[in-house]
């Protein structure tokens, strides 16, 4: 057995995706970027209580100065995160201690699952934004395959066998609408992800001031609330707002309907990825011909293969998510105003579904764009004739839609 220069390999505790080809995302994922979202969150509910008088500016600005990533010791974080069960615990510990004087400040009425929800809600805001730009590029390269070969015939299969004729343009428009469905689902749940602010059981009740509490500015105190406003709604729909997420109805501690959405469109867009993938496979088999990948992967035992490795790591991918999502599912049964566990176990199965359909989503877009088609060899494995019927109809008007 051959053992590993200790001198030259990684970190032994590194897990830099050598098990995992077909992720993405690893910069808009990775603990790092974990870290950075929980210290943004905090920056923000500070910045949101100065903004409404409840702070003291200098506050907000010591925080955000102290909020660096570079300036924590995240191996630290991780190991002392298992005595309280989550890492914002010990962030905030460190986090108050870098802002100096106005480390009371840091974390004020906040529980930490305040900070993890809406982190992890940050994290998959960011992640999204490149997943929908490859989206839209596999679209649209998909919308040129349907045009450019609505009348390409080729044999259309039912139950592993032939049937009669369709077009390779009609097919493409199929997997076109299903990208163009996931694209929609993912838009739609991405506007709507929201800040999570409720105290420690989801009433807000520390963001309620002592009226006998002096303002921290009183040349400009706080802005006098309309009748009947709340303060503690005040301060939540301030917080979602410096941070660009959407403002919850109600603290959804126990609600957990946005990461359950989210893991829902996360699963759908992997199928619908997942279908694209399953068709080339077949149509690129030796036998079939029809398809093939414009860049293939090599075989380590047969050179001469030319291996359809992107339509592989996007199937791989789609077995993947909707495992991962049935955790996000299951965690809706949770007790309590907070619960124990249930909140715990989605953090990675979310984080692993927005990994995979990333990938999934980038390896598509490099799919699409080298596709290779074989009209010749789809004629030749055709052995029934007959009328390809509305095919060249449907794909022009499947193509109008945007």
């Amino acid at each position: 057995m051959t053992s590993v220069d200790p001198g030259t390999s990684a970190d032994p505790d590194a897990d830099l995706g050598l098990l995992s080809p077909m992720r993405g995302a690893a910069e808009e994922t990775g603990d790092v970027a974990v870290l950075r979202a929980l210290l943004d969150a905090e920056v923000a509910l500070t910045r949101a209580q100065a903004a409404l008088g409840r702070a003291p500016r200098e506050a907000a600005e010591a925080v955000a100065g102290a909020a660096r990533v570079a300036a924590f010791d995240l191996p630290g974080l991780v190991a002392r995160a298992r005595s309280g069960g989550n890492p914002v615990i010990p962030l905030v510990e460190d986090l108050r201690a870098a802002a100096g004087p106005y480390g009371a400040h840091v974390h004020r009425g906040a529980t930490s699952q305040d900070i993890m929800d809406t982190a992890l809600m940050l994290v998959a805001h960011r992640t999204l934004g490149p997943v929908l730009a490859d989206l839209g590029r596999v679209a649209g390269d998909l919308a040129g395959l349907a045009a450019a070969h609505r009348d390409t015939v080729m044999a259309a299969r039912t139950l592993t066998q032939q049937a009669v004729p369709t077009t390779f343009g009609l097919k493409a428009a199929g997997w076109r609408k299903l990208v163009l469905d996931a694209r929609d689902r993912l838009r739609t749940v991405r506007g709507a992800l929201p800040a999570q602010l409720g105290g420690a059981a989801g009433t807000l009740a520390a963001f309620h001031p002592d009226a006998a509490e002096a303002a921290f500015h009183p040349e400009q105190p706080e802005p006098e609330p309309e009748p009947g406003e709340d303060p503690g709604l005040r301060l939540a729909a301030r917080f979602a707002a410096e941070l660009g997420l959407a403002e919850p109805v109600l603290p959804w501690h126990v609600l957990r309907t946005p990461v359950a959405d989210l893991g829902g469109a996360l699963a759908f867009a992997s199928g619908a990825l997942g279908k694209l993938a399953a068709d080339v496979l077949v149509l690129s088999r030796t036998e079939v011909g029809e398809l093939s990948e414009g860049v293939g992967g090599g075989s380590s035992s047969m050179p001469h293969k030319h291996n359809p490795v992107r339509a592989t790591m996007i199937a791989a991918a789609a077995r993947q998510v909707p495992a991962q999502a049935a955790v996000l599912y299951g965690s809706l049964a949770a007790e309590d105003e907070r619960p124990s566990g249930a909140w715990h176990a989605e953090w990675q199965p979310l984080r692993e579904c927005l990994r995979l359909v990333a990938g999934a989503a980038r390896d598509a877009a490099e799919l699409v764009a080298g596709l290779r088609v074989h009209p010749e060899r789809m004629r030749a494995n055709l052995t029934l004739s007959g009328s390809t019927g509305s095919a060249r109809a449907l794909v022009e008007r499947a193509l109008k839609e945007d």
